[in-house]
């Protein structure tokens, strides 16, 4: 049970109409449990928001994207990331098998050499904080430096945002628990 309120959207549109244009315009309909607790604060979701799609205007890969977010997700147990970027990755490229494998994905032979040099990072900074250099070393045989920054950002952000959500105590919306 979340620790705030959520937000409806006609509270959003008296307190900031243009957030709540915002996340109509840029955010899935019906909006987000993370964001109408957020809305609490409207310029640090205004912030929020705008730091968010700038992770996904990088030159890192849509999909190498995801798979480090859904490795965050499981790595910390965040129900609610995992079924949010779920839809997130299939359209990203990665497919069904895949998403299932992720916990596994080590060894797993369905992701390739970059793919699991990407989600060794993601889990390694996640669960360690620091990286070693043999596992970052790896990820730079497949990606720029720009997209290694851009990965450690996108790493770093969603495991700020599992943390969120877990001190918040954001619920998974019931289309997620029961998708269509």
């Amino acid at each position: 049970m979340a620790r705030v309120k959520y937000l409806q959207p006609d509270e959003i549109e008296k307190k900031d109409k243009a957030l709540f244009d915002r996340l109509q315009r840029e955010r899935k309909v019906p909006t987000g449990n993370i964001f109408l607790a957020l809305a609490n604060v409207p310029q640090m979701l205004d912030g929020f928001l705008t730091y968010a799609n700038s992770l996904r205007a990088g030159d890192l890969s849509p999909k190498l994207r995801e798979m480090a977010v859904l490795t965050v997700g499981h790595c910390t147990a965040s129900e609610y990331e995992i079924a949010h970027h779920h839809s997130h990755g299939l359209k990203a490229g990665i497919t069904a098998e895949q998403l299932e494998a992720i916990p596994n994905f080590e060894t797993s032979s369905l992701f390739n050499d970059e793919e699991r040099a990407v989600m060794s990072l993601a889990k390694e900074s996640t669960l360690r904080v620091d990286v070693t250099d043999q596992t970052w070393n790896q990820a730079t045989k497949f990606l720029s430096e720009t997209q290694m920054v851009e990965l450690v950002l996108t790493i770093a952000w969603y495991n700020s945002g599992v943390r969120i959500m877990g001190a918040l105590g954001i619920d998974l919306e019931d289309s997620y628990r029961n998708p269509h």
